[in-house]
């Protein structure tokens, strides 16, 4: 038993930095897929999408309103992003600290794992209410502009990019 729970905590001692740095790294550099769900980016990169649609108000044909709604959004979709990535910073950081020494306590380990899934699934629920709440505020017409403007999946290039690159 001790044997499993050992093997089990050192795949995700080793993983957790792994899965850290691939969550940093832009999705053009990540070439892993997230299914239908994910259709729409990284929801760690869930900010960055109402940055877009703000910026490009003009082409997708936001409102002033619209405008108006999605800026606070936007705003604290930044810092909920912020305080995600300290977040699991931390509780990475604490699960080394837990298994820095030789015999480390395999349950303080699993209750370290534990919270950093719990700060992860936390943050994309959140990420999904303003999916939600973000898209809403869209026109159907507006949000298939949008869509045409986003990569459709993790490391294609956005249709604009791929016009240029014709040319």
């Amino acid at each position: 038993m001790n044997k499993i729970a050992l093997s089990l905590l050192l795949a995700v001692f080793f993983a957790v930095p792994a899965f850290s740095q691939m969550m940093d790294m832009p999705i053009e550099e990540y070439k892993g897929g997230h299914g239908q769900m994910m259709k729409m980016g990284n929801m760690d990169k869930m900010d960055d999408m109402m940055g877009m649609c703000i910026e490009h108000a003009n082409e997708i044909g936001l409102t002033d309103d619209q405008i108006i709604k999605m800026r606070p959004l936007h705003r604290e979709m930044q810092k909920k992003q912020v305080r995600f990535k300290a977040d699991r910073k931390i509780a990475e950081i604490e699960l080394m600290e837990i298994m820095e020494v030789k015999d480390f306590d395999t349950e303080k380990a699993r209750s370290a794992v534990e919270k950093i899934a719990k700060i992860t699934t936390a943050h994309h629920l959140e990420m999904l209410k303003a999916m939600k709440e973000m898209r809403t505020i869209l026109t159907d017409e507006q949000f298939k502009k949008m869509e045409k403007m986003m990569p459709m999946k993790a490391g294609e290039k956005k249709p604009a990019d791929r016009m240029m690159k014709k040319q």
